[in-house]
């Protein structure tokens, strides 16, 4: 059957579905216990929280599923060396200025030096023991993949081009996310600029299984049973669809995140990092197109996101749309499912419809 792979067999799941693993609190245990105990692979993006917040998270999904479930870190989660300049600082104040002129709020004050979190958010993974532990934005020793292969925890990199999976297998992670560019969310490019990284799904699945021997995974821009059938039969072993369980009400989105997903709002995406600094697609603002080609004023990640937190929460409360990052994939416009566990049945049955064929 199309379900029996190798990402089936490594995972110990029934169906080769993978939950994108959502940061910023847009995961939730209620999402990834549904995706898992429906039979894929429930994901939880925990590179903003604490060791403290990483235990509680995965006390919650153990007390809602018994099957197995990832968790997601950011290998690099800090672009700052050093602190911010106060010339770097005024090159944001004059970008985004006029934005926090109008919504009446005053400039922020030069967001403080931060400190790497990903050393201590890895050890309580480590102790926590998930079933897979997926990680983005580089790769992680052979040191800390051997204590992972000990611990009996699932390894997945995620590669962005080819030169990244190559070195992902080198230094011997279990699995490789193929991430298109029609992915949502930021891209985890690690070995050249994102703005260089920007290979669609299907090429880069065919690219990386004719260099690669461990499972790969095809993620951005599917949704479908038929997107699922494609990957597969392009080399992949696996899918991770982000979007579609973004939208479900399961996640932690915002009800107006979530509407725009399922309105004609969702036909247009963009690539920006005007709102934390990485590059990551979302659904198009005002504010993300108005300050094309003005990067040279962003503040490095995650510095960004401190920087423009205000004036989110004013906008949100304001119910300015337009000056909000709505994260979201090229693929947005057919989503049809607003509940977890019915969009994993239509995925098993329009891909074995389609299988039957």
């Amino acid at each position: 059957m199309w379900y029996q792979t190798k990402a089936t067999e490594l995972l110990g799941i029934d169906y080769p579905i993978m939950q994108g693993p959502f940061g910023g609190n847009l995961s939730s245990a209620q999402l990834v216990s549904a995706v898992s105990n429906a039979g894929g692979l429930g994901g939880y993006g925990a590179y903003t929280n604490s060791p403290q917040e990483i235990v509680e998270i995965d006390r919650q999904i153990r007390a809602a599923t018994n099957k197995p479930y990832n968790l997601n870190l950011w290998v690099s989660d800090t672009d700052v060396t050093g602190a911010v300049t106060d010339e770097q600082y005024q090159q944001g104040v004059r970008v985004f200025k006029p934005y926090f002129d109008e919504l009446d709020l005053p400039v922020p004050v030069k967001p403080a030096p931060f400190q790497s979190r990903f050393e201590n958010q890895l050890q309580v993974v480590m102790d926590i023991r998930p079933k897979v532990f997926s990680y983005m934005f580089g790769t992680l020793t052979e040191d800390v993949l051997e204590q992972c292969r000990r611990r009996g925890i699932i390894t997945v990199g995620a590669a962005t081009t080819l030169d990244e999976a190559i070195a992902l297998e080198a230094t011997g992670t279990d699995m490789i996310i193929a991430s298109g560019f029609e992915a949502g969310g930021h891209r985890p490019s690690f070995l050249r600029s994102a703005e260089a990284s920007v290979t669609g799904t299907f090429v880069l699945v065919q690219l990386i299984r004719e260099k690669v021997k461990v499972p790969v995974v095809a993620a951005g821009g599917i949704a479908t049973g038929a997107g699922i059938k494609a990957a597969l039969t392009l080399g992949a072993d696996a899918v991770q669809i982000g979007t579609a369980f973004l939208a479900c009400e399961e996640s932690n989105i915002l009800p107006v995140h979530r509407e725009a997903l399922f309105s004609e709002k969702a036909k247009y995406t963009a690539l920006t990092r005007a709102f934390t600094g990485r590059l990551g697609r979302g659904l198009t603002s005002r504010l993300g197109e108005e300050t094309k080609g003005k990067e040279a004023g962003f503040l490095p990640f995650p510095l960004q996101g401190p920087f423009m937190s205000s004036l989110r929460k004013a906008a949100l409360d304001k119910e300015q749309w337009d000056m909000i990052q709505f994260w979201g994939g090229q693929i947005a416009p057919i989503l049809k499912h607003r509940k977890a566990d019915a969009l994993m049945h239509a995925l098993v049955m329009e891909t074995t419809a389609l299988f039957a064929k």
